[in-house]
């Protein structure tokens, strides 16, 4: 059975915990060791993760499996991006699920639940950062609907970035 939960700040521990591991599985090979180290020790760490709940714009969700939390999403709501004209729409900071479970559609599940919640807070489309190189999520979100619209350098640490397209979705 899948679940979407909307977390809270006592699930600080577990989303940095997750991030730590999806960012690696994901984005790992993106750097040296020291700067995917120098990213996870600044933003996945239960502080980090507490901090972010603080602000009003920003749901994170859990996705479960029979009832292990698998991925987390987190948006930003009404975040407007210097590539998009639409001022009222959300951002989609972060959507990653434990690589063992990729290919069973949680993540699209994920996904759809994000795009229905920014539309019932009255957003007019969802943007993301994507790596260049990570090209299953480039091609899954091209498949939604998303178009590049622009490009953003990703500062992973003081002396390395990934270069990311802007990608966004109009309802």
């Amino acid at each position: 059975m899948i679940e979407i939960l909307k977390a809270d700040v006592n699930d600080s521990e577990l989303i940095a915990r997750l991030g730590k591991q999806t960012f690696i599985e994901s984005h790992g090979h993106s750097a040296s060791k020291a700067d995917v180290d120098t990213f996870i020790t600044k933003y996945y760490t239960t502080k980090s993760v507490a901090k972010e709940f603080e602000s009003p714009k920003v749901d994170y969700h859990l996705i479960k499996l029979n009832g292990l939390t698998v991925g987390f999403s987190k948006i930003e709501l009404h975040s407007p991006n210097q590539n998009i004209d639409e001022l009222n729409i959300t951002k989609l900071a972060r959507l990653y699920l434990l690589k063992e479970y990729y290919g069973q559609n949680l993540g699209a599940t994920l996904f759809n639940f994000n795009i229905e919640l920014s539309k019932t807070k009255k957003d007019k489309g969802i943007w993301l950062h994507v790596w260049v190189e990570n090209k299953t999520a480039i091609r899954f979100y091209k498949k939604n609907g998303f178009k590049i619209v622009g490009s953003f350098e990703y500062q992973l640490s003081k002396t390395h970035s990934n270069p990311n397209h802007v990608m966004y979705l109009e309802y």
